[in-house]
């Protein structure tokens, strides 16, 4: 019973380490977090989530990013300010915005728009293009490492 209890919770969450900074500040190397897979099943991907994909380029290597834009928007970068149809994202999360980079684009059925929080270091969809749903790994919501930062994501 217990074999089947762990083999079932390591097929809904399991624990990954952060590499790099492109999440900061929310996010650090070195954090511990819980990645969920089951919530990629049972519902939505939502602007605001933060997501492990495999990196389109090499899908063996896993990144964290955060959805800026779900199938249907319509994405501008400019300035260092994010639009999403139109409106100007409230993003508390970014510290140092990127007034380097100038873009629209559409997000196409069955992908998704994802930038690092640290948008100065982050290698995202800027580089990589629209990352397809089969790409996305699960979803991150919860931090178990440091203690001190221990918690919810937002």
């Amino acid at each position: 019973m217990g074999l089947l209890l762990l083999t079932a919770y390591g097929l809904v969450f399991n624990f990954s380490v952060v590499r790099g900074s492109s999440m900061s500040p929310g996010i650090h190397d070195g954090d511990r977090i819980v990645i969920d897979h089951l919530s990629l099943v049972l519902g939505d991907v939502q602007r605001g989530d933060i997501v492990v994909l495999q990196y389109p380029l090499d899908p063996s290597v896993d990144y964290i990013k955060r959805v800026i834009g779900v199938p249907g928007d319509r994405v501008r970068v400019a300035d260092g300010r994010v639009q999403v149809n139109g409106r100007v994202l409230d993003e508390p999360y970014v510290v140092a915005p990127d007034p380097r980079t100038s873009l629209v684009l559409d997000v196409q059925p069955g992908t998704y728009f994802v930038l690092g929080d640290n948008r100065r270091h982050s290698s995202d969809s800027r580089d990589f293009g629209l990352v397809p749903r089969s790409n996305l790994v699960g979803k991150v919501d919860l931090r178990v490492w440091p203690p001190q930062r221990a918690g919810l994501l937002y």
